[in-house]
């Protein structure tokens, strides 16, 4: 299978990189404008182009993008000094982003309403390549590279997602790292703050290649939560011909963190106060390398070809001794102990480990033609995409109590192959566009149980249309709508269970669609607002996703509301910046049932709302900036949500069901640029009135982050 694979891999690249020998000799000042090609330098006698794939790309492209689009862009992201990446996302409209550690490592993304847990049901792509670890076969985020790395980030939501995938539900975050420079420089930057952090980083570059290092540590939310993550990043810019360049990129990622995955009772919660946590065992360890090659090529003045290779390892090793607040792996009189709100002995506990290890690898090329079908200019775009993956799982218990029952408990492979192609084409039609498109999605499943020697396999796809509409009745309104079928792979254990046999539950059906409009009617103001409705056939949740352990299980379900942005700078100085929310329809349409019994899930109900998605969702900003000096003030209020599928008020003795009341932090940013000596310094109070809340209960119930004071300087050369 292997040489099949590489064989094939091997075709592809041959086929990709053959046009090359009689590409013309253009100069890349005359290409196409491209999203995907970002120049690194002006020079005429030697323009370099960076390959790059982007989902929103140049200001000029949103008038032709027909669904909600935004970035964040370098300035919003040093201005307001983010902490971590949750911090960034929640700067967009229709963003719900939930804490978990306290430090960003394991963000929980959901969009428009659908469950954060893990960011399952997001797509993730750093410069236009699968970010997840396994985006078909386990779409989990059990890691994430810090916000340090990213230079500015994309959301892209609507019809225009299904040229990424394969989640093509709620939006693509697409995360832009910087350029390399041509000339020589770099910075030096070190922030410190209470909760023991410490941010140091250095970046250089030159002549087309960038390095940069992080290392950054600090105390989680809880007690007996620390991590120290180290990310090392390798980019270098190659112009091959003057048609030609290929960017070549190389990251490596650990993390090493005192780390548990229970959140803590009711009682607890009363009687030993929002930071109590008994695991001081537990640990987490996780590597990651990353490994690409993007290769652009521009054929002539209206064909071009952008080709990713790339490859990633993920390992992480979780020791623990508790999952939930219900885990009886310590002893149910333990579990009695925890939910009495009494102290416990975690010394008499076993320990389990969860150690995985997962291969990623694929090749995407994605071709651009510029042509006058029937006499209307148009644009179209097609890719295509090889996808492999490989989880090695194992899971070893060490019970201290009882001896007798240590040993591997699980030893599993599981093996993905995907693959997918797009095609889109938008008519220009004067002030209007039109862009009808498709998207297939072919996903072969296998499972082999070591233990046993069992194993299974099965298979899925999905064709996926979407319809995409401009309209531009002036040059600073542009109205767009659109309309395409959602996607969401199912994951390979919900597919093959541990003994060989498949499961009938095949991937997400949904009807996604939404009307916005975007302007600028003044200078220095931006606007955008739409209105969207994400309707499921059928919706698939996952066992943890909420009330603790629900068996994975299936129902209908309706998503709608709308979103606002807008930013405003003044002449005078004063900035305002605004992401609201409003989700007034989040509910079960049918029960959700059992998708191995079909019994209904414990308190589902047609008409409940959904857990884990709040009515209002508002980050607001106001700020100064002049003469070097920028501060800011942000809010950031999260309604009441709900924690589980039967609406469960009062919270209950585990602490995984109940409302999660509303609250409303405070963040200060304080910069000050010294120019003369290229001196940056800044000063933040991340919750900025200490407040207390709750962000989540899929384990018991764990808090958001205390007050945070930080400062630093950055150097810059």
């Amino acid at each position: 299978m292997f040489h099949s694979r590489l064989r094939f891999i091997t075709a592809v690249i041959a086929a990709t990189f053959a046009p090359s020998l009689q590409a013309q000799q253009n100069n890349a000042d005359d290409a196409l404008p491209s999203a995907e090609a970002k120049p690194i330098t002006s020079t005429p006698a030697n323009p370099v182009v960076m390959p790059r794939i982007d989902v929103i790309g140049s200001y000029e492209n949103l008038k032709t993008i027909s669904g909600s689009a935004d970035v964040l862009d370098k300035k919003t992201l040093e201005a307001s000094r983010v902490f971590t990446v949750n911090e960034a996302l929640r700067k967009a409209p229709g963003v719900h982003i939930r804490d978990e550690e306290g430090l960003g490592l394991r963000p929980n993304i959901g969009i428009r309403g659908l469950n954060p847990t893990r960011s399952t049901k997001t797509t993730l792509l750093e410069d236009g390549i699968p970010l997840a670890y396994a985006p078909y076969g386990d779409n989990a985020s059990y890691f994430h590279p810090p916000i340090e790395r990213f230079d500015h980030i994309e959301i892209l939501k609507g019809a225009d997602q299904v040229r990424f995938g394969p989640q093509t539900i709620g939006g693509v975050v697409n995360y832009i790292t910087p350029a390399p420079p041509e000339k020589f420089g770099g910075y030096l930057q070190a922030i410190g703050g209470n909760r023991d952090y410490f941010n140091g980083k250095v970046q250089l570059g030159g002549k087309g290649l960038l390095f940069d290092f992080t290392h950054k540590e600090a105390d989680g939310a809880r007690d007996n939560l620390n991590s120290k993550i180290r990310d090392y990043n390798l980019k270098y810019v190659l112009g091959l011909t003057d048609s030609q360049a290929l960017t070549l990129r190389a990251n490596y990622y650990t993390e090493d963190s005192q780390l548990t995955y229970s959140g803590v009772t009711t009682a607890e919660f009363r009687n030993f106060g929002a930071r109590y946590n008994p695991f001081e065992h537990d640990k987490f360890n996780s590597g990651r390398l990353g490994l690409s090659a993007t290769h652009d090529l521009i054929i002539n003045d209206d064909l071009s070809l952008i080709t990713n290779l790339y490859f990633s390892r993920f390992d992480r090793d979780w020791w623990r001794a508790a999952s939930t607040t219900s885990d009886s792996q310590c002893g149910n009189a333990f579990v009695t102990s925890r939910n009495l709100g009494q102290a416990v002995d975690v010394e008499t506990c076993g320990t389990q480990g969860r150690l995985r290890e997962y291969y990623a690898w694929g090749v995407e090329p994605r071709l651009k033609y510029n042509h006058n079908l029937l006499g209307i200019q148009s644009n179209l775009d097609f890719g295509f995409r090889a996808h492999y993956e490989t989880q090695d799982r194992r899971q070893i218990n060490i019970a201290q109590a009882t001896p007798s029952q240590n040993g591997l408990v699980e030893s599993n492979t599981r093996e993905t192959q995907a693959y997918s192609w797009f095609l889109t084409n938008r008519f220009n039609l004067g002030q209007f566009t039109a862009t009808p498109g498709i998207r297939y999605e072919y996903i072969d499943y296998e499972r082999k149980n070591r233990l046993n020697g069992v194993s299974g396999n099965d298979h899925l796809d999905a064709w996926l249309p979407s319809l995409g509409l401009t309209w531009n009745p002036s040059k600073i309104v542009t109205v767009f709508a659109g309309a395409h079928r959602g996607f969401a792979p199912p994951r390979t254990e919900d597919v093959i269970s541990g003994v060989g046999t498949s499961t009938d539950v095949g991937a997400e059906k949904s009807v996604n669609w939404e009307v916005g409009a975007r302007a600028k009617p003044l200078e220095g103001v931006d606007v955008q607002a739409a209105f969207f409705r994400n309707d499921f056939q059928k919706q698939i949740a996952v066992g943890s996703i909420a009330g603790g352990s629900t068996p994975l299980a299936q129902g209908e379900t309706l998503y709608q509301g709308v979103e606002f942005a807008s930013k405003v700078d003044t002449t005078l100085g004063v900035y305002l910046r605004t992401a609201y929310t409003w989700l007034p329809t989040a509910k079960q349409e049918t029960p959700f049932t059992r998708v191995d019994t079909g019994a209904a899930v414990p308190g589902s109900a047609a008409g409940n709302r959904l857990p884990y998605a709040p009515e209002h969702l508002i980050t607001a900003a106001v700020g100064y900036a002049r003469h070097g000096f920028d501060a800011q003030i942000e809010a950031v209020h999260v309604s009441k949500q709900f924690a589980d599928f039967g609406e469960t008020r009062a919270s209950s003795v585990n602490g995984q069901a109940g409302i999660i009341d509303a609250y409303t932090i405070f963040n200060l940013a304080i910069n000050y640029h010294y120019q003369p000596m290229k001196t940056t310094l800044f000063f933040m109070i991340k919750n900025l009135t200490d407040d207390v809340y709750i962000v989540d209960r899929t384990r018991g119930i764990i808090p958001g982050m205390p007050r945070l004071i930080q400062g630093g300087v950055r150097y810059t050369f």
